[in-house]
């Protein structure tokens, strides 16, 4: 037996992987056990479940991972540094001595936290029924950033062979790449540098739209519809060069994140009419028309950037990865629209999948061990995290004194949880292991139904405390995707990364004079609350073998309805990571308006539970920074 473990840390999304004999054994975030929102430290939680998960303790693993090299990240601090000086002193002082500290000395940094690990295994008695080892004592394998991205992106997918495309921020110096998969080797060929970054532009946008970098990314692309694209031409023609192979230069004088503290200049500013939106502030047409232009200027370079890799390798197939990845409007585009005749994401394509994809890369490309590709893909549903037997959820739902009932049979189940649903309550539903990536996938989900034209607003402001704006996907049986969405018989989106067209026949009429949030007030389909005003959704389709509980529940809601799916959006509230345990689903059912907490066989209901558990919803959102 080998067994790898994979690191990502340091920066944001902290994550640990285990591959046992080239099998994905084991995953986690260490925010879901921390519960710190992009959680950047040691994973050492992540990594003592994922040891815990095999029965291993450090002194078993027979190789580490880091996902990326800090010596060359280091490099291109100091010579951006060098490039902007003296300019860029405050954001340069800030940094150094974390690298001095630690980012420097990762070798040692990553042997402390196993040491750390063994000792802390034994005080939680995590060590399964094997004896605790000692500290491990072998090899540190570091890979490039991009490599690792590749790596989780191409390794596990259902490809023989395969173009792979990875777009982030930055990583050492790399801001994308690309290159081809073949068998169990990638090589990475082409690759454009910092700090000429698609997902820095993005970030700037998002940054001056008022929301949080390296969080926020995904509520610009969701405010995007409710604009026009009139800055794009501008965006062109003073911020970005794009040439025909989807390579393209920034001109730096807009941006200020190489020797500032800040994403913008002054004269971005100045150029889109003022200062950045304050967060938290009013949304203007300004900033839906800015989101607008920035995400239709994305699409185009991510289009010219698959044709372009489509010429030079000649591959049918694309494997993607990177934090631009999670674009999922883009994506679905370039299903649409690109030359690729498949497409397959990483589902945790950000910086924790790096943890991932350097194991696998030691597996593979180091040790050369072969690769069983399968049909679907080898990441088992993204289902790689914790899960919890029925001892230690009575255990946690007896010391809260919680009202509940517990159901023998799973049809009784569903039959009762799909009434509850039809009848309109929003339920959280926690079953089996945690996904792994940024996207709930029906193991931690908040669920209801689509039908309502009221739930979309209901569960962003009273459940999710979010802003009104924001989407919510479908989780839709596989086999009956076509009949609500616009995608081919043959095409699937298991993690909710592609966004699809609701299908003609299921749209509704409307104003179409409506502009900015009014188009919220609009019925656009026969399921509202899951069709986003530009009558698309972020669609995942169900498949009866890789999600067979939340399937089961979601077919059992068309017997008594007619629809073959629900709402799906994440257990949590905002600025909180999704539940991981019984006790964080408890605690975030009582301090929202949440109506049922489904947690594997046992239903709680909101109104049967004691006064003395509730929290006042201010009260529960205040634990957490907003994001």
């Amino acid at each position: 037996m080998t067994a790898i473990l994979g690191i990502s840390a340091f920066y944001h999304d902290s994550a640990a992987a285990l591959v046992i004999d080239g099998e994905i054994f084991a995953a986690a975030q260490e925010e879901r056990f921390t519960r710190k929102k992009h959680d950047e430290g040691f994973p050492q939680h992540a990594i003592e479940y994922c040891l815990r998960e095999a029965g291993l303790t450090p002194g078993d693993l027979d190789y580490v991972g880091f996902y990326d090299k800090p010596l060359l990240k280091f490099d291109r601090l100091l010579q951006t540094y060098l490039s902007y000086a003296p300019a860029g002193f405050w954001s340069f002082s800030k940094a150094i001595p974390q690298w001095l500290k630690t980012k420097l000395h990762l070798p040692r940094e990553i042997r402390k936290g196993l040491a750390g690990l063994k000792q802390q295994q034994g005080l939680a008695g995590l060590a399964g029924q094997k004896e605790l080892g000692g500290e491990y004592k072998k090899r540190i394998v570091f890979t490039e950033h991009h490599e690792s991205h590749a790596a989780s992106a191409f390794f596990p997918s259902p490809f023989e062979e395969a173009a792979i495309l990875t777009v982030d921020g930055v990583g050492e110096w790399s801001t994308a790449s690309f290159g081809v998969g073949r068998g169990n080797q990638i090589k990475l060929t082409h690759e454009l540098r910092f700090p000429h970054s698609l997902g820095m532009l993005y970030t700037a946008f998002t940054y001056y739209c008022g929301f949080k970098v390296n969080s926020g990314e995904y509520k610009l692309m969701g405010l995007a519809p409710y604009g026009e694209p009139v800055y794009a031409d501008l965006i062109r023609e003073k911020l970005i060069d794009i040439k025909d192979d989807g390579s393209f230069r920034l001109d730096m004088q807009y941006f200020n994140y190489c020797q500032g503290l800040t994403m913008t200049s002054s004269k971005f500013h100045q150029l889109f009419g003022g200062p950045p939106r304050k967060p938290e502030s009013k949304l203007t047409e300004r900033e839906m028309n800015l989101a607008a232009s920035v995400q239709v200027v994305t699409e185009e370079i991510m289009l010219k950037m698959a044709s372009h890799i489509h010429h030079i390798t000649g591959m049918s197939h694309l494997c993607m990865a990177g934090g631009v990845a999670l674009n999922c409007v883009a994506n679905g585009k370039l299903l649409r629209e690109g030359p690729f005749e498949k497409i397959w994401i990483q589902p945790a394509a950000g910086d924790a999948g790096g943890a991932l994809g350097v194991a696998l890369f030691i597996w593979h490309q180091l040790l050369n061990k072969p690769r069983q590709v399968s049909e679907t893909d080898s990441q088992r549903g993204s289902r790689l995290g914790p899960r919890f037997e029925a001892t230690e959820i009575e255990a946690c739902l007896t010391s809260q004194s919680c009202p509940y009932q517990k159901f023998a049979d799973r049809t009784e189940l569903n039959q009762h949880v799909g009434q509850l649903l039809s009848e309109g309550n929003v339920v959280g539903w926690m079953q089996g292991r945690m996904e792994f990536g940024p996207r709930a996938l029906g193991s931690r989900s908040i669920i209801g139904d689509p039908r309502s034209q009221e739930m979309q607003s209901t569960m962003n402001l009273k459940i999710k405390f979010r802003e009104s704006f924001r989407p919510f996907a479908p989780a839709v049986m596989e086999e009956k995707a076509t009949e609500y969405f616009d995608i081919a018989e043959d095409q699937n989106s298991p993690y909710m990364l592609i966004v699809a067209d609701v299908a003609g026949n299921q749209r509704l009429d409307t104003d179409q004079n409506v502009s900015g949030f009014d188009k919220l007030k609009q019925a656009r389909s026969t399921v509202p609350a899951i069709t986003h005003v530009d009558n698309s959704a972020r669609l995942q389709t169900i498949h009866s073998q890789r999600f067979p509980e939340f399937y089961q529940l979601i077919q059992e809601f068309e017997n008594q309805t007619g629809c073959p799916l629900v709402i799906n959006t994440s257990f949590n509230i905002r600025g909180e990571p999704i539940v991981c345990t019984p006790e964080d689903a408890y605690r975030c059912f009582m301090g929202t308006d949440m109506d049922v907490l489904v947690i594997e066989n046992y239903v709680l209901l909101k109104k049967d539970q004691p006064e003395s558990q509730l929290v006042r919803n201010e009260d529960y959102l205040k634990q957490f920074e907003l994001d």
